[in-house]
């Protein structure tokens, strides 16, 4: 080194920083095609209206709601009702979200977009179907189709006689949804079915916006007040009692086409297969077409498709897809 010369300081190299890694978000996991459940266990619920928030905290709130009234008991289908311009699929994302947070089970889901529901600002309503810890259908479930009038007492007066030819009590009508043309016809139908059938937990939905023609539909499921048949097929009702009942979510066609709507009945068809049942055990359907040309075409397919079923055919305003033609779900039994 040179005398007098100046040491030149040490440069410390810093330590190059890592890039954290790239975080993947787990993908959420969807409501089972279909899932099994003992017949004698089945509850049902509706969760209350809001109008507070929009689509997403109601939905969250909905089901809340559904999971403190259910007590614990499993809930295993669920059926929802979406008024306004909100995006349906949020259901389902909320639905997987809640459910997975507390690690319970997912439900199986069918989502419907209504024309409107009975209190300004409410944008859901959701049913459910639950497992109790212990039978509360010691003689299985009736299941009636919507019934169709031109008003809400009428189709709730079909009903009363439909469960009197199938020996189910007034008192035995644990659910009741109403779908009819206008809200102005709600006030007429919620006092209907509470003189009719007072234990029920009851849903009133308009199910079409602009609707041209002015009518209401009413379904119902009841206990069955007495022993009998595994399965019976009534007018204007089914009796089951076999163990164990299998309930779809929605399956959904896209176009209008009759090789389309086969093909939804084709991937429905395949999960029944998967859990041990097919579509020729199918009791009940209910079918949410879009436009009257479907609403035909379904009515020559049905039998074909579920040739011991009855059946609802309720006219929506939309489904979680925008290309969705129409959706289905069904109840198919298991076991003996």
């Amino acid at each position: 080194m040179v005398a007098g010369a100046q040491q030149m300081p040490k440069v410390r190299k810093q330590k190059q920083e890592k890039e954290p890694p790239t975080q993947t978000l787990p993908l959420e996991k969807e409501p089972p095609a279909a899932v099994v459940a003992e017949t004698a266990r089945l509850t049902f619920h509706v969760s209350p209206l809001s109008d507070k928030g929009l689509l997403s905290q109601q939905t969250r709130d909905a089901v809340k709601a559904l999971l403190d009234a259910n007590r614990g008991a499993a809930i295993v289908k669920l059926r929802a009702f979406v008024a306004g311009t909100g995006d349906l699929r949020r259901v389902q994302s909320i639905v997987s979200e809640m459910f997975g947070d507390k690690k319970i089970p997912l439900p199986a889901l069918t989502t419907i977009q209504v024309g409107g529901l009975p209190m300004e600002g409410a944008q859901v309503v959701i049913e459910s179907v639950s497992s109790d810890k212990k039978p509360v259908n010691p003689y299985g479930l009736a299941f009636f189709p919507a019934q169709r009038a031109a008003d809400a007492a009428g189709a709730v007066s079909k009903l009363g006689s439909a469960a009197e030819t199938a020996h189910v009590a007034s008192s035995d009508i644990v659910q009741v949804t109403c779908f009819v043309s206008s809200l102005e016809d709600v006030a007429p139908a919620k006092a209907s079915v509470s003189r009719a059938f007072p234990s029920a937990a009851a849903d009133f939905i308009e199910n079409q916006r602009l609707s041209t023609e002015r009518s209401a539909q009413c379904e119902a499921v009841g206990r069955r007040g007495s022993a009998g048949k595994m399965i019976e097929i009534l007018p204007g009702a089914v009796l089951v009692n076999t163990t164990k009942l299998v309930m779809s979510g929605t399956q959904m066609a896209f176009r209008e086409d009759d090789a389309e709507l086969r093909l939804a009945f084709e991937r429905l068809e395949k999960s029944l297969k998967g859990l041990g049942t097919s579509s020729g055990d199918v009791v009940y359907a209910r079918f949410y077409p879009l436009t009257r040309t479907v609403e035909e075409k379904l009515n020559s397919l049905r039998m074909q498709v579920f040739p011991q079923a009855t059946s609802s055919m309720l006219r929506a305003e939309g489904l979680p897809s925008v290309d969705a033609s129409m959706g289905v779900d069904v109840i198919a039994t298991l076991g003996k």
